[in-house]
C-alpha cells in the first residue's frame, strides 16, 4: 500500500507493480502450492485475505484495490476448480483493521473520519480477522466455498 495515496494517473509503474507482486502473485503463489499439496478428497482449506477496499473504490487506493480483487476472483474461480475435492476456498475481506500499516500516512482528521464510518465505531482488530480465518479453516466453515467474507 502505497502511503501516498496516489491517484491512478500518478501511480509509478514500478509501485503497481510492487503492489500486484505482493498482494495478488504472493496469493496465488500460495493458493497455487495449497492446490497442489492438499489431498483432493481429503478436505483442506485455502483462505486468502483481500479487504473491504475493493468495494469501496476510494480515490488513492487504486493498484492496492485492484490488486486485492484479482485476489477475490481467484478465490472464486480456485473454489470452483476445485469441485469435488473437500477443498474450500474462500476471501477474507476486512473492514479497517488497527495496524501500523493501516495507520502509515494517514492523518489524525483521516483516522477520526475513518473510525467515524464504521458501523461498531471502532476499527477491528487483528483478533476480529483471525476469528473470521479460524471459523473458515474449522470443521464449521466445510459447507462455505468460493466466498468473500
Amino acid at each position: 500500500m502505497d502511503p501516498k495515496y496516489p491517484a491512478l494517473a500518478n501511480t509509478a509503474v514500478e509501485d503497481w507493480d510492487k503492489t500486484f507482486n505482493v498482494n495478488t502473485r504472493g496469493a496465488f503463489l500460495c493458493s497455487k502450492e495449497a492446490a497442489n499439496r492438499l489431498v483432493h478428497g481429503g478436505g483442506g482449506r485455502i483462505i486468502l485475505i483481500s479487504t473491504s477496499v475493493v468495494g469501496g473504490l476510494f480515490p488513492g487506493y487504486g493498484a492496492y484495490a485492484a490488486s486485492k480483487a484479482a485476489v477475490e476472483t481467484m478465490a472464486k474461480i480456485m473454489a470452483k476448480e476445485l469441485k469435488g475435492s473437500g477443498i474450500t476456498v474462500n476471501c477474507v475481506a476486512p473492514g479497517p483493521v488497527a495496524t501500523e500499516l493501516f495507520f502509515a500516512g494517514k492523518t489524525e482528521e483521516t483516522v477520526n473520519r475513518l473510525v467515524d464510518s464504521c458501523p461498531l465505531g471502532r476499527f477491528g482488530q487483528p483478533g476480529d480477522v483471525s476469528k473470521i480465518v479460524g471459523f473458515l479453516a474449522g470443521d464449521d466453515g466445510e459447507w462455505i466455498n468460493g466466498q468473500v467474507i
